[in-house]
């Protein structure tokens, strides 16, 4: 059985229409989906009704529950540009969209398969694309599967551990890798690849320059240079005269809590899809 899973699209319609075109040819039996699909970007609703109306299951992540669980989890110096891109999400969504994103579970399972956002236990915190061997097995051993997908970190990777396989799918909005070609993963007969697609990525960063996302500007830096970009940007008017608002922290984003690590993780094996 072949299976496509994606994840961490953030409003990004165009990379997903190109990931739509690429699964087309590679005609997966199941395609799934691991959360984070509205949240930091442009084109939230759009991107929600493609993901229903081609039907794919999938697990709810960070991004999605942001939108009606709260900040509680976002650090506090975070907390102002978590709420504007959640306030404006929520608007472009509207209340059907979201009811959708929340009866989304947070594992879902197939056979030996398990995809889930981050970890068992959280939708917040995941291992990182450097963690050991010992680490992902801890996180992910007790699942009861031969493969185990996450997502949140916006790089893809593919690692073997005994009998147990743990994958990332990486990102299709926005990868922080180094390469700004949307992943997936794609799965024969237990055997995971990792797809790169290319998408005319300039006209998404014209299309973010033209809208009103308040963190617009931020995004157009991440799409440039394909990596987590400090500091934390927010279009928006303020009290100073309108100039953007600017956080500075530890975290990588609100949306993807990634930690450094090689771009090119050895165990990877990568296919480039058509642009």
């Amino acid at each position: 059985m072949r299976i496509a899973v994606l994840s961490d699209v953030h409003g990004n319609l165009r990379a997903l229409e190109a990931v739509t075109d690429d699964l087309r040819r590679q005609a997966p039996d199941l395609v799934v989906h691991g959360g984070d699909l509205a949240l930091n970007g442009p084109r939230p609703a759009e991107v929600v009704d493609h993901i229903r109306e081609l039907g794919w299951p999938g697990a709810r992540g960070n991004a999605d529950e942001l939108l009606w669980a709260g900040l509680a989890p976002v650090p506090a110096a975070e907390r102002e540009f978590a709420q504007a891109l959640r306030q404006a999400t929520l608007r472009l969504l509207g209340p059907d969209r979201v009811q959708w994103l929340r009866q989304l579970p947070r594992l879902w399972r197939h056979e030996d398969l398990v995809v889930m956002h981050a970890s068992p236990t959280t939708v917040e915190e995941a291992p990182p694309v450097e963690a050991t061997d010992r680490q992902l097995a801890e996180t992910y051993g007790g699942l009861d599967a031969r493969l185990v997908v996450y997502a949140h970190l916006h790089r893809p990777f593919v690692r073997r551990i005994g009998s147990l396989t743990v994958a990332n799918t990486g990102s299709v909005g926005w990868p922080v890798d180094g390469d700004w070609r949307p992943s997936y993963l794609l799965i024969d007969d237990g055997e995971v690849r990792v797809r790169r697609v290319r998408y005319d990525v300039q006209a998404q960063i014209a299309e973010l320059r033209a809208s009103t996302y308040p963190s617009r500007s931020w995004l157009v830096k991440v799409h440039q240079r394909a990596e987590s970009v400090r500091p934390l940007e927010l279009d928006a008017p303020t009290a100073d005269g309108g100039r953007p608002v600017t956080w500075d922290s530890n975290s990588p984003s609100v949306t993807a809590r990634a930690h450094r690590g090689p771009a090119v993780p050895d165990a990877m094996r990568t296919q480039d899809g058509p642009g």
